[in-house]
């Protein structure tokens, strides 16, 4: 199901919105870029040992057990050309084995490896990633951010996005695979809309056989439909290897559901909280 809008017009002009859109595509615009330089020659002879020494799984970026290239004319070290997209990748997404062991492996970010728990919601990993999120960030997102106002909504975000990047890293925390992507502190958004605005409806392409049908659908079943296939597909996912962050969206959803609270501004009421306080999902 692909949501095209919804039917709840902001009172507000979305500032917080538009600008987190406008950073995430120029950030993925700037990846490309970078993807289309002339690779770079780094050297990985520390490197490897660096891995081996922390017991460590290599990130899937770059293998220095059987990428090594060879030993050049009057040198000592092993170097090997690697794509500056990949490098600034594996300098600014979060690796779950750096952050908790403390230890910034070449090629280092030059910030602390904090700042990584930031920049890796700016990142995307490919067309389809970015503009998956900036869609449900632009339908849904306005009016979250008029429920909560500006400032509180950006601290809403950032915090959803550090959330679901915990409960990731619970997951796998000695993990050398990169973490990026804004889908995290998006969950927390959907989890916010879900709440407040229940009764909202979704237009929605949905596939029916060979068809698409535009279908208008009411925001509590599409969002919670929503979380369950987050949930249904992380829980059959575990053990296995995935290019998906299922338990990061789970645990940006749950954030969202449970910050919406104090976020909200004075006087806006969650709605769905109330529903289930007096036991009707009727209006």
């Amino acid at each position: 199901m692909i949501p095209i809008r919804d039917t709840l017009r902001s009172r507000r002009f979305p500032v917080v919105t538009v600008a987190l859109i406008v950073i995430n595509l120029l950030v993925f615009l700037y990846q490309g870029y970078l993807g289309q330089q002339e690779p770079e020659l780094q050297d990985w002879s520390g490197d490897r040992q660096a891995w081996i020494e922390r017991s460590l799984d290599p990130p899937p970026i770059f293998n220095p057990y059987y990428a090594l290239g060879p030993r050049l004319p009057g040198q000592s070290v092993f170097r090997y050309p690697i794509s500056r997209d990949d490098l600034f990748v594996m300098r600014f997404a979060l690796t779950p084995g750096e952050l908790l062991g403390g230890t910034d492996l070449p090629p280092t970010i030059p910030l602390p490896l904090w700042v990584t728990l930031i920049t890796s919601v700016f990142m995307h990993g490919g067309i389809m990633h970015v503009l998956g999120n900036m869609l449900y960030l632009w339908i849904f997102g306005d009016n979250v951010e008029d429920a909560m106002g500006p400032v509180r909504f950006l601290i809403f975000y950032l915090l959803c996005g550090l959330a679901a990047t915990f409960a990731q890293i619970a997951l796998a925390p000695s993990s050398t695979v990169p973490l990026l992507g804004a889908s995290g502190a998006i969950a927390g958004v959907l989890a916010a809309y879900f709440m407040l605005f229940p009764y909202s409806k979704v237009l929605t392409l949905v596939p029916i056989f060979f068809f698409l049908r535009l279908i208008s659908i009411p925001a509590v079943f599409f969002l919670g439909f929503w979380f369950i296939l987050q949930v249904i597909s992380g829980t059959t996912s575990l053990g296995m290897s995935s290019g998906v962050a299922w338990f990061a969206h789970i645990g940006g959803f749950v954030a969202g559901a449970l910050l919406v609270f104090p976020f909200r501004r004075r006087g806006v009421p969650v709605v769905l909280w109330r529903m289930i306080r007096r036991g009707r999902f009727g209006h």
